[in-house]
């Protein structure tokens, strides 16, 4: 794959390239495109790139010299023992101090998990060598737990030197249909919905197979290489795992509630919390309210979901069918998997896709909907599957995803508006009602959209009408 997408990184690490001395902070979880992104940034720049593994600290020390010694043109010093990280970076400093340079140390996890004392050696580092010098530095982590207590925390001794900070999060499916031009909504939305617009799970997909040949090879095979990626994932960011894994597969499973999950653990409610906090540190779980609801953080409505679309793919399919996969009984989970695909995976995918869709339309200067949020809403007897909040114009928009073979029909239409009308938030407020669909719209839906402005109709992510 080529590199895709990343425009707004891209431009933030520029940003911090061309203040005086930038300290940017990279972390997200394995395999998001972290090192790619900070290569594509220094393509063509003064920049010693260096990745730190699971040695020793004098082994890894060492390995920044040879890559010193060659960044400076210094062959000498690749055999030398220096006596110090300082003493490193000041030779780094040092050399052709005019010129402005970049220090990328990539997987900075491992240095810190062979020396704890590794942050504040970093600290007294920049502080005292680096902060001042024409040197822009880049500190990447895949272990998310320690990178924020390590680095980004309070409690972390370089609170407070970092310039930036980015997440990366998985592609955007607007920047996923990048690499697949010749592939068809449907097509691009599936496969979204199984490796979650990872780029690294996408490039193990063989574009030449159907999806359907991916999962068998990449996923249910024993030798696939995300068969047991989840485990990998789990086993480097927590302990306990059994307890989380019973908890992702809980979720997956469509119980969404604190008490549904802890009732299906046996577990009180305020054990269970706990290992809910740390997945949503991990960024694999979140707990989602209402987007009407005032205080959020107070709200009691709150439900969770896995928001790592390939984790839930394989918790919901493939953890539940290990015993049978490991026999390479892969035809039988394979037809068990394409029996529930669409109605219990890819149609609240599509749903999150329809969001994001709606959101960029916002942007685009085509309609005076300013949404301030945008979610779901529901309640005991009705949910709706997009809601925006324009509070500038006190307006709702609130839409239906319809993830079909044949056109939507206008019921759906009239279905929503009955919806709305029965709910007491949306009451007083301007209400848009919008449509999303993926195989078009039926006669009367069409002429309804065209008799009313107020009426949006998405096919395959782009506004018709």
């Amino acid at each position: 794959m080529r590199f895709l997408g990343r425009d707004q990184e891209l431009s933030a690490l520029e940003r911090e390239y061309k203040r005086g001395g930038g300290f940017v902070v990279v972390y997200g979880r394995r395999r998001v495109g972290k090192t790619t992104l900070i290569k594509e940034f220094i393509k063509g720049k003064n920049a010693l790139y260096f990745l730190a593994n699971e040695e020793s600290d004098r082994q890894n020390l060492n390995k920044f010299t040879e890559k010193l010694a060659d960044f400076t043109q210094q062959p000498h010093l690749a055999g030398s023992r220096l006596e110090s990280w300082q003493s490193a970076f000041r030779m780094l400093v040092a050399y052709q101090p005019q010129e402005k340079k970049v220090l990328v140390i990539d997987e900075f996890q491992y240095l810190v998990s062979v020396n704890a004392a590794y942050p504040s050696i970093f600290q007294e580092a920049w502080d005292e060598i680096l902060k001042d010098s024409n040197v822009m530095v880049i500190l990447c982590g895949s272990l998310i737990s320690m990178m924020t207590s390590k680095v980004l925390s309070r409690s972390s001794p370089l609170y407070g030197r970092r310039t930036a900070q980015i997440r990366l999060q998985p592609l955007r499916f607007a920047e996923y249909r990048q690499a697949f031009p010749d592939k068809s909504f449907t097509e691009l939305t599936e496969l979204y919905a199984v490796t979650g617009g990872v780029p690294k799970y996408i490039e193990f997909f063989d574009n030449g197979l159907s999806l359907w040949e991916n999962v068998s090879d990449v996923i249910l095979a024993k030798s696939g290489f995300l068969y047991e990626e989840p485990i990998f994932l789990l086993e480097k960011e927590v302990r306990e795992t059994v307890n989380y894994f019973s908890i992702m597969k809980a979720i997956s499973l469509g119980n969404h509630k604190l008490s549904k999950i802890a009732g299906l653990l046996e577990q009180p409610t305020t054990s269970v919390s706990p290992y809910l906090a740390t997945l949503s540190d991990l960024f694999l779980v979140e707990k989602r309210v209402p987007v009407t609801e005032q205080n959020p953080e107070k709200s009691r409505k709150g439900l969770y979901y896995i928001c790592d679309y390939f984790m839930d793919f394989w918790f919901r399919f493939v953890y539940p069918h290990r015993g049978e996969l490991e026999m390479d009984n892969t035809g039988y989970v394979l037809k068990k998997i394409q029996s529930a695909f669409i109605e219990n995976h890819v149609s609240y995918v599509f749903e999150a896709i329809s969001r994001e869709n709606f959101a960029a339309y916002c942007t685009s200067g085509n309609t005076d909907f300013v949404p301030a949020k945008i979610g779901a809403y529901w309640n005991g007897s009705t949910e709706i599957d997009v809601v925006a909040v324009d509070q500038e114009h006190d307006s709702i928009f609130a839409g239906e995803c319809k993830y079909y073979d044949k056109p939507v029909p206008a019921d759906v239409y009239f279905d929503l508006k009955k919806k709305c009308d029965s709910i007491p938030e949306f009451r007083g407020k301007h209400i848009v009602y919008g449509i999303f669909s993926k195989s078009g719209f039926a006669q009367r839906l069409l002429d309804a959209a065209k008799e009313n402005s107020e009426l949006y109709l998405f096919d395959q992510g782009e506004r018709i009408l």
